[in-house]
């Protein structure tokens, strides 16, 4: 028996009626394993809707709320309960968010219905990276031992944004920090990296000591 994870991509009964004939609207990237499908499923289910923004606010706020309760977390995450009771389970959830949009409460039908809800928080990460490509925005993370000033933060981003590596992007900015890295930064700029740690060059220093005995 067919999954019923093309019912968010293919004519299904609730949601896409129809849009089998039409042509599939393409992801902005390409995302993989069974979270990346689940979200670009809901992209493209939501361009179609023109409903992107608002499946984008209603995840927001869901992930907001299960990130607060780890018992939520824990409901989602338990195959053992009975899927009956997973049910009224999301149905509570998604009426804390407010009113959502049929496309985000199908989501976590399908979901239910092929036991995946323990995929959900990573489906939802999935679906705001498709949005950020879609808005042309790369993310830029930045590791340093203690919170950087605003200024060294802006010079370093300035800096990034106008080489190659920003790709005519717009970088989204986080500054993480990390006490073990010693000391200097560690970049993350898309699927790059570039490592000015201290402990990046203990490391290199151990192993040229290590190689030489």
């Amino acid at each position: 028996m067919a999954s019923r994870f093309t019912r968010l991509s293919t004519a299904a009964p609730k949601l896409a009626r129809g849009y089998a004939a039409a042509s599939s609207p393409k992801a902005p990237i390409t995302l993989f394993g069974l979270d990346g499908r689940y979200a670009t499923a809901l992209y493209t289910a939501a361009v179609r809707q023109n409903a992107l923004e608002a499946v984008e606010r209603d995840l927001s706020s869901l992930q907001s709320l299960i990130s607060k309760d780890k018992a939520v977390q824990a409901f989602l995450e338990n195959p053992t309960v009975p899927r009956q009771v997973k049910v009224e389970g999301i149905n509570a959830l998604l009426n804390k968010a407010g009113k959502v949009s049929p496309l985000t409460k199908n989501l976590f039908e399908v979901l239910n219905e092929n036991s995946r809800l323990d995929q959900t928080v990573k489906v939802l990460s999935a679906y705001a990276e498709l949005m950020s490509a879609h808005r042309n925005e790369l993310p830029l993370t930045i590791t340093s031992v203690k919170e950087l000033d605003k200024a060294t933060l802006n010079k370093i981003t300035d800096a990034l944004q106008k080489s190659k590596l920003a790709d005519g992007k717009k970088l989204l900015v986080k500054n993480k920090v990390k006490a073990d890295i010693l000391g200097g930064i560690l970049v993350e700029i898309g699927d790059k990296s570039i490592d000015l740690t201290v402990s990046s060059k203990v490391a290199k220093l151990n192993k040229l000591i290590t190689d030489s005995v």
